[in-house]
């Protein structure tokens, strides 16, 4: 009879334990220093909570491939239980039918509360919560390296493209590059989008990045953003093309470049090779946009899965993403700031606490605006229009201003 009850016990014990515990197969393209180390984070969150972590990371800084991956595995029946989306691209996996709810998560956690609307609205389908933010990058940085800048005799950060372009041409004179660059079209497109910023304002970059307005985008104004783009172009240096962000980033951290244009995953880059930010990198919002802050937000879609155990495990990821443990530790190793509203910034450096300060503040007056460059804004088949003709006219000088605008207005009209 003992035999029998302890039997029934374990029994018992073992399926409370399956019902709890479950596996998570995590989707992402974090492979990079400052990246992998922030996905190990959340890894170790969710082995405290008892469940399995199984890493599916695939590596291309813009997401791509990891894209190309998650296709194959959804068409075949087969999905993680989480991947790593963003923007529209949300909306449109949530339109197939193929996202699990998280409003469950959501309510008992407050993300509404806790979450910028315009942020909020990113993560939903049709008012439901189907995705997790992790984080805010700011994508309107400019990077440059002081001691470049001292021996070329540039005083401070340019707050403006006339200052910028002043410095640039005294950084290329002491024999520097003066700005690093990669060659691949979200790269020139980050660009872009910060001298659109810079040069028309926020509301401007609504009309003609993010509505596509026919109007703005064959204006003076974006005539003048174009001019601006190319001139910045005759900086780089020959090797440019086909670079990995990565290493623009390390030209500047080893004192090869002055400036780089790239948003705060670059900073993690700088720490994780033990730099530290004021004294060996200086940070500044791209010229001319101070008042604005372009954001590309990291975030996990859940995907729709039969066995408890993975919805179990599935919904604490959910819940440990957006935890103040995790939004701390992740973003002092990612660049990045927390997305939660409520967050102490004390552990922060003054990067960090400058793009919080400027995240809240931006909110409230309209500054805050997303990023086409990274995903945040438009549908994939014209955000992949425009990068594209960006790019030919990036690295084509024989392509008038005149024709590289028309072009824009042409690739904007992709569906």
């Amino acid at each position: 009879m003992k035999l029998n009850q302890l039997f029934l016990a374990c029994a018992v014990a073992l399926s409370v334990s399956a019902a709890v515990a479950g596996e998570v197969e995590v989707l992402h393209y974090w492979t990079s220093g400052g990246e992998a180390k922030s996905a190990a984070e959340l890894k170790k969150i969710m082995a405290a909570k008892g469940h399995a972590w199984k890493d599916f990371a695939v590596a291309g800084g813009g997401g791509d491939n990891a894209m190309t991956v998650l296709k194959s595995r959804v068409v075949a029946g087969n999905p993680p239980s989480a991947a790593q989306i963003k923007g529209p691209a949300i909306q449109e996996w949530a339109h197939e039918g193929v996202l699990a709810n998280l409003d469950s998560v959501a309510h008992a956690e407050k993300w509404d509360s806790l979450l910028p609307q315009v942020v909020a609205n990113v993560m939903k389908y049709k008012g439901s919560y189907v995705a997790a933010p992790v984080n805010v990058h700011r994508v309107n940085w400019v990077w440059a390296n002081p001691e470049v800048m001292q021996k070329a005799g540039v005083a401070k950060m340019p707050a403006n493209y006339d200052e910028f372009f002043v410095a640039a041409d005294k950084i290329k004179k002491a024999g520097f590059i003066a700005v690093a660059h990669g060659g691949q079209n979200w790269q020139d497109f980050t660009t872009f989008e910060s001298v659109v910023l810079g040069v028309g304002g926020a509301t401007f970059y609504q009309e003609a990045l993010v509505k596509l307005d026919p109007k703005a985008l064959n204006s003076p104004t974006m005539k003048k953003s174009l001019e601006t783009f190319r001139k910045i172009k005759s900086y780089t240096d020959a090797a440019s093309p086909g670079r990995d962000w990565n290493l623009a980033t390390a030209m500047v951290m080893q004192g090869k470049a002055g400036f780089q244009f790239m948003g705060d995953w670059a900073k993690g880059e700088f720490v994780a090779a033990g730099k530290k930010p004021g004294k060996d990198f200086l940070c500044a919002a791209a010229p001319g946009t101070a008042k604005s802050y372009t954001f590309n937000i990291d975030s996990f879609a859940m995907f729709k899965l039969k066995d408890a155990s993975a919805q179990k495990a599935q919904g604490d990821l959910a819940a440990a993403i957006m935890s103040t443990d995790f939004q701390e530790v992740f973003n002092l190793n990612k660049g990045s700031i927390p997305v939660r509203l409520n967050m102490s910034m004390a552990k922060f450096d003054d990067c960090a606490k400058l793009s919080s300060k400027d995240f809240v503040d931006t909110a409230k007056t309209g500054g805050l605006v997303p990023s086409v460059a990274h995903g945040m804004a438009i549908s994939p088949a014209t955000e992949g229009a425009i990068k594209d003709l960006v790019s030919q006219f990036w690295n084509d000088d024989k392509i008038s201003i005149d024709d590289g605008q028309k072009r824009l207005v042409a690739a904007a009209a992709t569906k």
